[in-house]
């Protein structure tokens, strides 16, 4: 195999420069809304008794979850040996690393005593799936950490596919407690299913690839990229994309098979108005329907457009996939009482006809606050690519290892 050459980015140009301009304002603006909910209360958002995981915790288990399946490039490359990837492999944990911090920051800021974080990872309750996840986050930080050192140190490069295969076995672990977080919740019914684990893995592999995609073609404005670099990653995110909407066919079929659970599957696809929206609307057609048709349609799919197009319909259906199950799970009136004639207390146990579910609205305060998730990872990204040498200096290399 060729030896790949890596260097950090001249960070001269004027895209450099917007790119840090932009994401600090972003970062900036987030940190400014934290302050306001610190300083007046949750009571300026969206969230309610009801709805307490509200837009900044869609965009942390976005954000967490895209970084778990990012670190997929990488795996390819060091646990299944295949070498296209190679050259991709330290940018993707990067990737790992500041998409991890964003989700994190997003989480912590949203706390409201973002001071009590100490007490959280120094008391630890082990039955608990919120506590096992602080080592698990932490855990995946620092593997991710040895991994790119070993990958960028010459002497220790031999070790690095053993660390590979820690960090591809940790994040699956990662993303299974992830997912299980909601998996365990008994009393909300879009949530109690140990389908969720697998479909938050398959759902983390589609917007981490996803994501990697956009990085990779913004790196490659004004280069020349070849098609033939981009045509097997191209093909993986189709499959992640159908494995993603498999998963989510289980989910509604098992709960279609236990009668107790009608209500809240009419709540999702038939009757819950914005939810409904998005996940017929925002999952099944921009994030499922168009990404496919535009990856595997041979007028669309053989140029980078199509690919960037793909790529953003897969975010934006991911997205809308995990608003739907985490917000509407949570808008659907719990049943506190099955089976038994119960009065309306006020409380959101549920009414007599079952619906509609409570309205959450959320806040412009929320909205900044989740994209400074964003705004940190990118800011993050973009100064380690002008410090580190962390992208392979020329496509040539990449296509020149591919034929190797």
């Amino acid at each position: 195999m060729k030896n790949i050459n890596y260097c950090v980015i001249e960070g001269k140009s004027v895209g450099f420069f917007a790119g840090i301009a932009v994401s600090g304002l972003i970062t900036l603006l987030g940190l400014w809304a934290a302050y306001n909910m610190e300083h007046h209360g949750h009571v300026i958002t969206g969230m309610t008794n009801q709805i307490v995981w509200g837009m900044p915790h869609i965009f942390a288990i976005f954000l967490i979850l895209a970084a778990s399946g990012v670190l997929n490039v990488a795996s390819i490359s060091s646990v299944f040996r295949k070498s296209l990837y190679k050259p991709f492999a330290r940018l993707s944990v990067l990737l790992a690393i500041t998409l991890l911090l964003g989700g994190l920051s997003v989480l912590l800021l949203d706390l409201g005593r973002p001071d009590r974080l100490l007490v959280a990872m120094t008391s630890y309750n082990f039955k608990s799936i919120f506590a096992w996840n602080i080592i698990l986050y932490n855990g995946f930080l620092a593997i991710c950490i040895i991994y790119l050192w070993f990958m960028m140190e010459r002497r220790l490069q031999r070790y690095y596919p053993t660390v590979g295969l820690i960090a591809f076995v940790w994040r699956l672990i990662l993303t299974t407690g992830t997912g299980s977080i909601f998996g365990f919740l008994v009393s909300r019914e879009a949530f109690h299913t140990a389908i969720m684990a697998p479909l938050f893995i398959a759902l983390s592999l589609g917007l981490g690839l996803a994501i990697f995609l956009i990085v990779l073609l913004i790196d490659c404005v004004g280069k020349q990229c070849s098609m033939d670099v981009l045509e097997r990653p191209k093909q993986l995110l189709g499959v992640f994309i159908a494995s993603v909407f498999y998963f989510v066919m289980v989910y509604h079929l098992s709960h279609l098979y236990f009668t107790g659970r009608h209500g809240i599957e009419y709540f999702f696809l038939v009757g819950g108005g914005i939810y409904t929206t998005l996940f017929w609307g925002g999952y099944i057609l921009l994030g499922t329907i168009l990404p496919l048709l535009v990856l595997y349609q041979n007028k669309l799919m053989n140029n980078t457009i199509s690919i960037a197009t793909a790529s953003l319909l897969t975010i934006i259906g991911g997205f809308a996939l995990l608003y739907v199950i985490i917000i509407g799970g949570q808008a659907y009136p719990i049943d506190i009482f099955p089976g038994m004639e119960v009065m309306n207390s006020g409380f959101f146990d549920k009414p007599e006809n079952g619906l509609p579910g409570h309205l959450y609205i959320p806040s412009g305060w929320e909205i900044m606050l989740g994209f400074a998730g964003i705004g940190i990872s990118a800011l993050l990204t973009i100064v380690a690519v002008k410090v580190l040498p962390l992208m392979p200096c020329s496509i040539g290399d990449v296509e020149s290892n591919n034929k190797d």
